[in-house]
């Protein structure tokens, strides 16, 4: 199965580690902290980012019949859905945020797990991209051996200066079991989408009907000719920290754009355990070939794979 729903146009979305490329190494990789391991950076001196927004809930008209919405994602029909009151972060769960749990319950990522996770080609050194096999229907993906959310780009690769960005390379059983140490949960798909919509009716961005109002940018997606050139106009090439940008109606941030977020919902009712819904788009994501930024866009990866862009904010009951 691939990792995101298929459309007649290249996707941005990693594909799933089922049916990748064979990624053969010394296996499983170990990262976690302990006392005789501290991170090179003090987390503990990082600004949490871990503000809550609470949402009194209602009803609102959920999905989308945009002619631009790719072809077996069904974002329609638009429909109206009651979500009960709750609360969500603000901002996706950074790496400080997540190396915090880590260090505190040990856990260890599907990517450490299975030793590999997929890293955007171009953000690979030579001799990386040179031996690390790619996905026959999406090149520029490579699975890296090493790669996890603290080698983002494989060996070599730290966190230096990403602190304050989203964490990425979790597995959507990795960002379960971190909302749950938070004393949350993942969001469904319907709670997700009201507090990203901000309050509009229908509108097709987080902030609007306009991708860029008055020239501004309002996210971080690609600018350029994919995948050979980005030319960020929005200021970042690949991820941008979690207050990058200003928040929609309701204080959220980078709910377009940066990272995929995964869900707590299967991608089909009473479908694959295994697959389950991610939304938002990523710093990937462009109009030419995959617009998924929109509001109403969603797709799907299974919950072992992982990716340099996809990460999660949490949700907690009322």
């Amino acid at each position: 199965m691939s990792g995101c729903t298929p459309d007649p146009a290249p996707s941005c979305c990693a594909p799933s580690r089922e049916g990748g490329p064979e990624v053969t190494g010394t296996g499983p990789v170990t990262l976690t902290l302990t006392p005789r391991d501290e991170p090179a950076h003090d987390t503990r001196d990082e600004p949490s980012y871990d503000t809550r927004v609470d949402l009194p809930g209602g009803t609102f008209r959920m999905g989308s019949e945009d002619s631009d919405a790719n072809p077996g994602d069904a974002e329609g029909p638009v429909r109206e859905v009651h979500v009960k009151g709750f609360a969500i972060d603000a901002y996706a769960v950074t790496t400080a945020r997540f190396a915090a749990f880590v260090e505190a319950t040990g856990h260890r990522t599907e990517a450490e797990r299975f030793g590999w996770s997929y890293v955007f080609a171009k953000f690979l050194p030579g001799h990386l991209r040179k031996i690390s096999p790619r996905p026959e229907a999406t090149p520029w993906w490579c699975g890296v051996e090493g790669a996890t959310w603290r080698t983002p780009e494989g060996p070599g690769s730290d966190l230096e200066g990403r602190w304050d960005h989203p964490v990425t390379h979790v597995g959507w059983s990795d960002a379960a079991a971190y909302a749950k140490w938070a004393g949350g949960r993942l969001p469904t798909e319907a709670e997700w989408e009201y507090a990203a919509r901000g309050g509009l009716d229908q509108a097709r961005y987080a902030w609007g009907d306009e991708l860029t109002p008055d020239g501004a940018h309002m996210c971080n997606i690609w600018q350029g000719t994919f995948p050979t050139k980005n030319i960020a106009e929005d200021g970042y090439v690949g991820t941008a920290p979690v207050h990058a940008f200003q928040p929609n109606g309701y204080g959220l941030h980078n709910v377009a754009g940066n990272v995929w977020e995964w869900n707590a919902d299967l991608w089909e009712q009473g479908g694959d355990p295994n697959t389950r819904v991610m939304r938002g788009g990523s710093y990937l994501c462009h109009h030419s070939y995959c617009n998924r930024y929109r509001v109403a866009a969603r797709t799907s990866n299974t919950a072992d794979s992982t990716s340099g862009n996809t990460g999660f904010r949490v949700a907690y009951s009322a």
